[in-house]
């Protein structure tokens, strides 16, 4: 009876030594399996026979122990090794590792799954898959492309195809004003000959008078219904100015800047495309009789409109029934510079900033900048102006009405649009010292044209960013962790992912490095922890202990062959 039980207690140990043979074989099977995690086969003892109790101590005879023989072992599950593997740099983007606890989400076939694995992909749908084609869970953007935290989506890299452009909101400028330049006193002044709105030519024509009632010197009537005034080739600062049409109408039924029925509305026509701020300069205006148009201090907004450059009903010779004559010249130090500015959909829009010496005091000096734009959708080219102030060692102290308003209208793009003018940053800073001549340029701006969705990295805190060709970076969506409980009671699946069971409790979702959650490294994976070195010892302790029990099955047998011989 004992020799028996002994082959069974035998076999226990070989039952026992063949399963942590596996354990160690599976193990070093998944030596290069990314993210793979080592399992150690645990033994336990199985029942005992007891042969006799232990006793007390009596007043006669000492204690005794029990008596128990074991009947043999048994393997009691395995433990995961959870410790971190070697991460591995890898350079390619869709490649992320952990670094610490926690699991990447899966959708695989709408079951949530979990896995270390970070060996990550993009599909034809331009999804981020593992390698098995899970779909990789996180938090997705909105429309701003900020992160939508709370409800898990897939991730989606739309490389290629992913379009963006960013409207400019602010712009830089840097450099150096000539505090020494002359102060500025006057725009350029042009006058016409004295017209007159009735036919004795004694009454002088006014602002509001009809354009079909103005006569010259002569008593030549200068506009009928329907006259279209072209004005071509003019010139500000020596830059050509587009050319412009305007339309004689008496019964002035549309809304257009440029249609109209009296002085004023042609006088507001000259105002809008020579890009006079009236807020500053006197502007056109009619004084004794005459059309006298006043421009915007500074060299750089000298006009030059005269009789050649006004041209009725497209003739191509001058029919313009007044003269004009220049009475002033503009003077005073200024400069000009033009940059680039952008609108909601990545169109540019070129616009002149243009800056004149006003004034200098002990205080220091003030200068006035007129900003203008031919793409602003008005017919009114001017967008602001505003002034800043020097002290006396050629420092920047404030500048006023530095947000300048653009009009886009009719263009499908956001507005209007608003964008602030820099003039004191830390790194771009403009100055008023004396000097040869001044200078300025736009330095920074935060508007781009269209661009296309070209790389990504993943941030440590799982954030993906999107590096668009036109220098833009935003997020595409954010990586999440998964932590658990009881993360060794995952059950493994194949494929390199785990699903929950009853003993690991429900996944809590975290992103990388909140919640007691690791982080995750971009362009790297986290190598299988497996140690083969102790793999090897594990391999050779247990085929000791497979051969140990062959031995006790052996020697049973042997033992019960020669009770059975010597009963013959």
């Amino acid at each position: 009876m004992g020799l028996t039980t002994s082959l069974y207690t035998a076999l226990t140990g070989l039952n026992a030594n063949s399963a942590a043979i596996n354990v160690a074989g599976n193990n070093i099977a998944n030596a290069n399996t990314t993210g793979f995690k080592s399992s150690r086969a645990d033994f336990e003892t199985q029942i005992l026979q007891n042969l006799g109790s232990g006793t007390a101590p009596t007043a006669d005879y000492g204690g005794t122990n029990p008596t128990q023989i074991g009947l043999g072992t048994k393997m009691a599950g395995t433990t995961r090794n959870l410790n971190g593997g070697t991460i591995n740099l890898t350079g390619v983007s869709t490649d992320v590792a952990i670094e610490g606890n926690a699991m990447f989400v899966l959708d695989v076939a709408g079951n949530a799954r979990y896995t270390r694995s970070g060996a990550f992909g993009i599909d034809t749908d331009q999804k981020l898959v593992s390698a098995g084609g899970g779909r990789v869970q996180g938090y997705g953007i909105d429309e701003d492309y900020n992160i939508t935290t709370g409800l898990l989506s897939d991730l989606s890299i739309p490389l290629g195809n992913l379009t963006i452009a960013k409207a400019t909101s602010e712009i830089n400028f840097a450099g150096n004003l000539n505090g020494a330049g002359d102060t500025a006193t006057t725009g350029t002044v042009i006058e016409s000959n004295a017209l007159f709105s009735d036919a004795g030519l004694t009454t002088e024509a006014v602002a509001g008078d009809l354009l079909t009632d103005l006569r010259n010197g002569s008593g030549t009537v200068l506009f009928t219904t329907g006259d279209v005034i072209t004005v071509t080739g003019a010139t500000r600062g020596g830059a050509a100015l587009p050319d412009k049409t305007f339309e004689v109408n008496v019964a002035n039924t549309t809304a257009s800047d440029d249609f109209g029925s009296s002085m004023q509305d042609m006088m507001d026509f000259f105002n809008d495309i020579l890009g006079i701020d009236t807020n500053v300069s006197g502007g056109a205006i009619m004084t004794g009789g005459k059309l006298t148009i006043t421009g915007n201090t500074g060299t750089v907004n000298a006009l030059n409109l005269d009789d050649d450059n006004i041209i009725v009903n497209r003739s191509t010779t001058s029919t313009l029934p007044f003269t004009l004559t220049e009475t002033a010249a503009a003077d005073g130090e200024s400069v000009r510079t033009s940059f680039v500015a952008y609108d909601s959909l990545g169109s540019e829009m070129l616009v002149d900033l243009n800056m004149v010496l006003e004034s200098k005091s002990n205080a220091g000096s003030t200068w006035r900048f007129y900003v203008q734009s031919e793409d602003d959708s008005d017919l009114d080219r001017v967008l602001g102006n505003g002034t800043l102030k020097f002290d006396t060692n050629g420092r920047f102290l404030s500048s006023t009405d530095t947000t300048i308003t653009i009009d886009r209208n009719g263009t499908g793009a956001l507005t209007p649009q608003q964008v602030t003018l820099n003039f004191n940053e830390p790194e771009d800073t403009l100055s008023a010292l004396a000097s040869n001549q001044s200078e300025i340029a736009s330095t920074q701006q935060d508007g781009t044209a269209i661009g296309t969705l070209a790389a990504f990295s993943v941030t440590e805190e799982g954030i993906i960013r999107g590096s668009f060709s036109n220098g833009l970076v935003r997020s595409l969506g954010q990586l999440v962790l998964a932590q658990f409980v009881n993360p060794d009671g995952l059950a493994e699946e194949s494929g390199n992912v785990f699903a929950e069971s009853a003993s690991s409790g429900n996944a809590t979702i975290t992103a990388p490095g909140s919640g007691g959650a690791g982080r995750v490294i971009g362009q790297a994976l986290e190598l299988s922890n497996v140690d083969l070195s102790q793999e090897f010892v594990n391999l050779i302790t247990a085929t000791t202990g497979f051969t140990a029990n062959s031995r006790v099955f052996t020697t049973s047998d042997r033992l019960i062959q020669e009770l059975l011989n010597s009963l013959r």
